[in-house]
């Protein structure tokens, strides 16, 4: 019985250090914060390059749309969906989706009015305000924004200018212009106007709007980034079937001009906005720590590093 004791003790008094050891009671913890914690990116970014870019194409896209557009733009359609001897000649498919345009110039003008407040209030502050909710929940710093906001607005404004060339290039003919006799043609709200469907500016920039923010949120490593497709989507694609509901586009002009706003909204943040490589952390003297504990029969040396 007696020759039992010393070894009782120590195990005892193992016991009693490895229950006060600082190390195991923090260490689960510390584990399932980091598994909680998401890992955020920095991205490859500069004020000026990016400043100069998107100030360069807001220019010239908006100097395009409200100085120029009078000496720029088609007096006659290209793409005109008519042959020389005046038979139409529209394809299948767009002839099938102007069934989704409605039926009265006022059901038009309504559509048109709300494809305008969407593409350019709503679904920017949407966007902006849901990446800023998504940064924050994740933990990400106020400059990551500012950033994430640039690159939102420098895809948007290249996919807005390359559609705008496009569209003064090809000079296709509205549908609701397409269907007026030869002579009223001239006589619509905006003249200047009638030639420029494809492919759809509206479509173009809502989708640029949206895969830009799910692109840099894919990048940084935002939590629910999900959220951003999820949500998104659904409404960028709602913004094609307003200007179709407008009869200001064919179908064949929204499917471009979803597919051309998606090529800028992803391509610009992975070609200019790619991670950066990040070194690897260096072991600072605030993070080494040591603990020195002892109880009866022994000491434990025990630390961080």
């Amino acid at each position: 019985m007696l020759a039992d004791m010393p070894s009782a003790l120590h195990v005892l008094a193992l016991a009693s250090l490895l229950a006060t050891s600082p190390v195991l009671a923090e260490a689960q913890p510390r584990a399932q914060q980091a598994s909680d914690a998401p890992t955020l990116h920095e991205l490859n970014f500069n004020w000026t390059r990016d400043g100069v870019i998107t100030g360069v194409a807001g220019v010239l896209w908006i100097g395009s749309e409200g100085l120029f557009k009078d000496q720029l733009v088609p007096k006659t359609c290209r793409w005109c969906d008519r042959s020389a001897d005046g038979v139409d000649t529209l394809n299948g498919l767009d002839r099938w989706g102007r069934g989704v345009a409605a039926k009265t110039p006022e059901g038009r003008d309504r559509w048109d009015t709300w494809s305008n407040i969407l593409d350019f209030g709503v679904l920017p502050v949407g966007v902006l305000g849901g990446q800023y909710l998504l940064g924050s929940a994740s933990g990400a710093p106020p400059r990551y924004f500012a950033q994430d906001a640039t690159i939102i607005i420098e895809s948007v404004v290249i996919a807005s200018l390359v559609n705008q060339g496009v569209k003064f290039a090809v000079g296709r003919e509205r549908p609701f212009v397409h269907v007026l006799p030869e002579d009223q043609k001239g006589l619509t709200e905006h003249p200047n106007d009638n030639n420029l469907s494809f492919y759809s500016g509206h479509t173009n920039m809502a989708f640029a709007l949206v895969t830009a923010a799910g692109t840099v949120s894919e990048l940084r490593g935002y939590k629910n980034r999900w959220l951003i497709w999820a949500v998104g989507l659904p409404a960028a694609a709602s913004m094609g079937l307003l200007r179709m509901g407008a009869d200001k586009h064919y179908l064949t002009d929204v499917l471009v001009g979803a597919a051309a706003g998606t090529l800028f909204g992803v391509g610009v943040p992975l070609l200019l906005h790619g991670r950066q490589q990040q070194a690897q952390a260096q072991p600072r003297a605030s993070d080494m720590s040591m603990n020195v504990s002892g109880g009866l029969g022994g000491v434990v040396l025990s630390g961080q590093f």
